[in-house]
């Protein structure tokens, strides 16, 4: 044996570090508990006929959603949350075997994370479009609650982002339909109090009208002149017929610019300029109804849209209660860790030949 280890030191390295390791795994290594879930992230199907105001909340896919709940699982904030609910460091601290435990209980948050990770695997079917989380614990209890406790505040994470985008989108349109509702407000009474001023419910009608007995007067002076260019064709200029004639012609002529005047004269009353203001502010008015009426709409829309942004963790497999431990894998591990040995002390016996034949 002696001769054996001063000729191949390396294989009797090799044979030593294999004996001790599988006698850590066979023996000493502690086991540990593992507990799975399965889940998937699903939203209310709320949908909305009015107006699509999705744009407003940002947001993306399942996949997304499920890669930000991943990364919050295994971030240091739930890290903090588990160990102040379930004393995350007293467990692993006075529970294992040298070499898996976390030793001492006040270790910094750095190297705490860095244990966490070992003890909680929570990966991504892309497939599938599921989670597959998994805690390893020193007793069955434990990991089946740390478990549980990962799912139930993970689902309150989500929903509380999405909750407060949607409760910041509606403040800020609560504010806005309050400013355009003002704002409707002020132009309709302006619109009244221009009506009242000018003794008109629509100067645009008025004008209409007037437009309409101008042309009606223009034809009725258009039948006058022919009737007074027929008698003078047989009559005189002093006979009844045609100082009636010319009578109504001129009262005519004087009724039509009458009202032309009072049409478009060029005075600060005149009708045309009353019905331009009187369009400027119903156009004002009613843009203002039509932007309240669209602010009203995104805010239903918003407040169903934050319905549907709210997360449920649908578990595929309930986080189950194990009943024997499945960790450390002892077999895998020193068969892994020997042909790893082997493989490294041929190498190193390939070396010392080649070597050897280079001295001689």
């Amino acid at each position: 044996m002696k001769a054996f280890i001063q000729r191949q030191p390396h294989w009797a390295i090799a044979i030593l570090a294999i004996l001790l390791v599988t006698l850590y795994w066979s023996f000493w290594a502690t086991d540990r508990y593992v507990s799975k879930a399965t889940v998937v992230l699903e939203s209310p199907q709320v949908t909305s006929t009015e107006v699509n105001f999705s744009s407003i909340l940002t947001g993306g896919g399942s996949d997304k959603d499920l890669l930000l709940l991943r990364e919050y699982l295994l971030s240091t904030d739930m890290l903090k949350v588990v160990d102040e609910k379930l004393g995350f460091r007293q467990h692993y601290s006075e529970h294992g075997d040298y070499f898996s435990t976390l030793g001492d209980e006040n270790v910094p948050i750095e190297e705490l994370h860095d244990y966490y990770l070992k003890r909680v695997s929570v990966e991504m079917d892309d497939y599938a479009g599921v989670l597959n989380v998994e805690v390893q614990a020193y007793t069955p209890e434990f990991a089946h609650r740390m478990t549980q406790l990962l799912l139930d505040e993970g689902e309150a994470h989500m929903n509380e982002m999405g909750r407060r985008l949607a409760d910041e989108q509606v403040m800020f349109l609560e504010k806005q339909l309050g400013r355009l509702e003002a704002r409707l407000d002020h132009t309709r009474d302006d619109l009244l109090k221009f009506q009242n001023k000018e003794g008109l419910i629509s100067p645009t009608s008025t004008v209409e009208s007037i437009n309409q007995v101008v042309a009606t007067l223009e034809g009725q002076l258009a039948t006058l002149q022919a009737q007074r260019k027929a008698l003078a064709s047989y009559q005189s200029e002093r006979s009844s017929d045609m100082k009636r004639v010319t009578s109504e012609i001129e009262a005519m002529r004087e009724q039509i610019l009458k009202q032309r005047d009072r049409l478009a004269q060029a005075t600060g009353d005149s009708l045309n300029k009353v019905s331009s203001q009187y369009q400027s502010l119903e156009l004002k008015a009613k843009f203002a109804q039509e932007t309240y009426s669209g602010a009203i709409a995104a805010l239903e829309s918003t407040r169903l849209e934050a319905a549907r942004k709210l997360k449920q963790v649908s578990i595929l497999q309930s986080p189950m209660m194990p009943e024997y431990s499945t960790e450390p894998k002892r077999i895998y591990n020193i068969t892994v860790f020997a042909l790893i040995t082997i493989f490294l002390a041929f190498i190193a016996s390939m070396l010392i030949l080649i070597i050897k034949e280079h001295r001689d």
